[in-house]
């Protein structure tokens, strides 16, 4: 008979220290994260006619070192034994299990999304998008909810597009628009 992993055992002792260190896969996401910052801000090809004294280049070097800077001074934190504070202020049972669906419909909202605008543009897809999260987050209004998501969406399209200069695809309402 095989005795169960306890926390006095090798495994429960390296489960509770990973437990207890959680907090490091945060800075291992950082890591990764201002690794390829900084390596698509260093690989970008600029044209010389359009340098001047602050580059392309700059704000993304600058992002990436904060993000490298971040992860490190949080993982000395937490080996020094610094830890996260549970959220306090927000009406949530901590001792609850994730809703799964919730979860599941708002993953399948934003992929849903990411398909559809090419064919359907921004406007209609952002409208399905701003609609279905709603729906995934519990709202039961489907006299106002489609409007609301179509009025966000519309504007959003027109902002981007029109105000600030980002194309976004205007998809068969690109007569329209």
């Amino acid at each position: 008979m095989t005795k169960p992993a306890t926390d006095d055992t090798p495994a429960g002792g390296r489960r509770s220290w990973l437990r207890d260190h959680s907090e490091l896969g945060v800075c291992a996401l950082l890591l990764a994260l201002g690794v390829l910052v900084l390596t698509d801000a260093l690989t970008m090809d600029v044209d010389i006619a359009q340098r001047g004294p602050v580059g392309p280049r700059t704000v993304p070097v600058v992002v990436g070192a904060g993000l490298l800077v971040i992860a490190a001074l949080l993982a000395v934190d937490v080996l020094r034994g610094g830890r996260g504070q549970a959220e306090a202020g927000e009406d949530v049972d901590l001792s609850e299990p994730a809703d799964w669906r919730t979860v599941s419909l708002l993953a399948g909202v934003f992929l849903g999304a990411a398909v559809l605008i090419e064919p359907l543009g921004f406007p209609v897809a952002g409208a399905l998008l701003f609609w279905g999260a709603a729906f995934a987050l519990g709202s039961r209004r489907p006299d106002r909810d489609p409007l609301i998501a179509a009025v966000v969406s519309f504007v959003t399209y027109a902002v981007f597009n029109n105000l600030l200069g980002v194309p976004l695809p205007g998809g068969p309402l690109m007569g329209v628009l």
